[in-house]
């Protein structure tokens, strides 16, 4: 049978060890984000000076006022549609590594508290008589904190979802009214 204290110190010593574990899982992920992120920049980097140059002869091989200014118009609704795609490309990856992080955290909370349930059932067990409502207000303590950790999460799904739906909508706009210019341009 243990003692009360070396249950602590045991549960303790887990509880630290699976905070390094969550935290090194959250490291990682962070670095996978930012690993996609700069591999995204690089590709839009090159890319964006590869047509810069093509467009710059394009533009320098201009004829008269007229080919220029629709040379010009023929690049912005393509270079406007990158735009949109780059943007919608970093929410994703923002969106899947805050999914990543939620999992992972989500993940090692539940464990966390199962543990800590357990303990405190093990503990309740050779508790002296009368402490009843002290375990009983640990447990709601523990339910309570369990809520307020659901909601967070609730909460911040619902901010990416947002924040997803936004970007989406002003992609959209943006196509719009890129749409718009370049019919008029035309005309």
């Amino acid at each position: 049978m243990f003692t009360i204290p070396e249950q602590f110190s045991g549960a303790t010593k887990a509880n630290f060890e699976a905070q390094i574990a969550m935290i090194t899982a959250l490291t990682n992920k962070a670095f996978e984000s930012v690993e996609k992120v700069v591999e995204l920049n690089m590709t839009a980097a090159k890319a964006s000076l590869e047509e810069s140059t093509v467009a710059a002869k394009q533009l320098l091989s201009a004829k008269d006022p007229q080919e220029f200014f629709s040379l010009t118009t023929a690049q912005t609704k393509p270079t406007a549609e990158k735009a949109l795609a780059y943007g919608r490309h970093l929410a994703n990856i923002a969106s899947t590594a805050q999914a990543e992080f939620t999992q992972v955290a989500e993940t090692q909370i539940a464990e966390t508290n199962r543990k800590v349930l357990s303990l405190i059932e093990e503990v309740t067990k050779n508790a002296p008589a009368g402490s009843e409502n002290v375990v009983a207000m640990i447990k709601t303590a523990m339910g309570n904190a369990n809520a307020g950790y659901e909601q967070l999460t609730k909460t911040t799904k619902q901010a990416v979802e947002t924040m997803e739906s936004n970007i989406n909508t002003a992609a959209n706009k943006f196509s719009e009214v890129s749409n718009k210019v370049s019919s008029v341009v035309k005309k």
